[in-house]
């Protein structure tokens, strides 16, 4: 290949195809809309003043859209981190928090290089949809206060900008729809000296660019013990959203993203918002949608521009911005919650089909989000559950049969199934020491042992056989099975 040739290999999308970076363009303009209410309100749960969440949705959007290793997705300030930091601002103070940010990158670093992302494969499926359909509710919930004491006037605003979204791409799809729907509202706001609340009412926008600088805090061991665990939660809270957000928008594009990168990426992205003021954050799940499934983004352009845009819209254009009505973005963020939901696992046919099982991790993983407001935790507890009924389903198809020898010398009980700490204890109970014959043959050939509690379970089967004078042979164990008994069978009894 000539070094040209080379050359056109690198060149991303946008800049080989007019369509392309029309698109990302546009997305960006978007998301950045949508970000500075969001950002807004983020940074008042973290306590801490607007423009400090605003700083860090940009400098998270920019910088994690060249280290990132998810195209098209958006990380700014979120919801979930500024939970885990409030009390860290409430009892020590904003350069506290600001170095529990830093701290909170270096770790999601240390988790990445070690390999957490490889943890991804054991979300089940059922999970991941209850994690969409749980997001899509909060999407919605978050909504909600919006659209309450508020003047009549809000809901004919609602209504029509939802009605915009949907008919419009019937018309062109060159620009995008929820833009439309926001320049068209503010018109008939602003035009008509409408009294509605607006992005301004939310709090006041920067009028400078952040400065780098160090936390404010005395770098001490005592400074270091106290933030290290808010830190600590931050990373992990931080990864698993981020995560799962990449894991939801590979699917939605059918493409495939690197996780490790993608972990470091969001660490790096926190030092650099860390040490130019900002309260951290992460993947942010609702304004992704917006640009990868509403807007049709799908390269780093458009997670660049967000962030640019952010910071141009408040600096430069903060006065228009500020009348934006809320009324506008809240119809944005209701189309995006019924985008987002997977309303096919909740059709009557798919439920009918689907194993209890499957319904019960979903509505566990949504139920959990939706009461704690807290995505990871409800992947966590559906995760569980996930693995519980798991372990109990595959713990039935361990079996055993018994077959004795014509001449009445020997029992042969032949194991099927998977031997392990859930199946294993129902195992002791299958035979039948006391009239069996003199010798016993257990034959492993069609099983699996695969850890310690089936070892013990086993030689506990020889020992009941061994108080009544018989003996015991096991056959048939598979290369890792029989590698495993032989380190540990007669090492587990107590004593030893």
């Amino acid at each position: 290949m000539s070094p040209a040739a080379r050359l056109r290999g690198l060149k991303p999308d946008w800049l080989s195809d007019p369509k392309v970076w029309r698109t990302e363009i546009l997305a960006g303009l978007v998301v950045a809309l949508a970000l500075i209410p969001e950002a807004i309100s983020f940074s008042i749960i973290a306590g801490v003043d607007p423009a400090i969440g605003l700083f860090a949705s940009f400098t998270m959007a920019v910088v994690i859209s060249v280290v990132g290793g998810r195209r098209a997705m958006i990380s700014a300030a979120t919801g979930a981190v500024a939970l885990v930091i409030a009390p860290l601002n409430r009892e020590h103070g904003l350069g506290h928090l600001v170095a529990a940010v830093v701290l909170a990158g270096v770790f999601q670093i240390i988790l990445g290089a070690l390999g957490v992302a490889k943890l991804m494969r054991f979300i089940p499926r059922s999970v991941m949809v209850g994690f969409v359909n749980s997001l899509a509710v909060l999407i919605f919930m978050a909504q909600v206060p919006e659209m309450r004491n508020v003047p009549w006037a809000v809901y004919p605003l609602i209504i029509g900008g939802l009605a915009l979204m949907v008919f419009f791409p019937k018309v062109t799809t060159v620009v995008p729809a929820p833009l439309v729907s926001i320049v068209i509202l503010t018109a008939i706001t602003v035009g008509a000296a409408i009294a509605v609340p607006t992005v301004g009412d939310k709090g006041a926008l920067p009028s400078s660019l952040p400065v780098p600088g160090l936390p404010d805090v005395p770098f001490t061991l005592d400074t270091l013990t106290t933030i290290a665990p808010y830190a600590l939660a931050m990373a992990l809270v931080g990864l698993m959203e981020s995560l799962m957000t990449a894991k939801l928008v590979d699917d939605i594009t059918d493409t495939h993203s690197n996780k490790t990168r993608e972990s470091i990426g969001q660490g790096i992205a926190n030092i650099v918002t860390g040490f130019f003021g900002g309260m951290g954050g992460c993947a942010m799940i609702g304004q992704t949608m917006i640009n990868v499934k509403v807007s049709g983004a799908r390269t780093r352009l458009s997670t660049f521009l967000a962030g640019a845009f952010l910071m141009v819209l408040c600096i430069v254009f903060g006065p228009v911005v500020s009348d934006i009505p809320m009324a506008a973005l809240v119809a944005v963020m209701v189309m995006v919650s019924f985008a987002t939901f997977d309303w096919h696992s909740v059709a009557p046919t798919t439920l009918r089909r689907m194993p209890a099982g499957e319904i019960v991790v979903m509505l566990v993983t949504v139920v959990c989000v939706v009461v704690t407001h807290n995505l990871a935790i409800g992947v966590v507890v559906g995760s569980i559950t996930a693995m519980v009924i798991f372990a109990k389903r595959v713990a039935r198809v361990a079996e055993v049969t018994a077959v004795t020898d014509p001449d009445g010398t020997t029992v042969v009980y032949r194991v099927t199934g998977e031997l392990f700490f859930a199946s294993s204890n129902d195992l002791v109970g299958q035979f039948h020491y006391a009239t069996d014959p003199g010798r016993v043959v257990i034959d492993l050939s069609a099983a699996h042992v695969w850890d310690a509690s089936s070892v013990a379970a086993l030689d506990a089967i020889e020992t009941a056989y061994a108080r009544r004078g018989k003996t015991v042979e096991i056959i048939g164990l598979n290369d890792p099975s029989a590698d495993l008994h032989g380190r540990l069978s007669g090492e587990l009894a107590a004593g030893h």
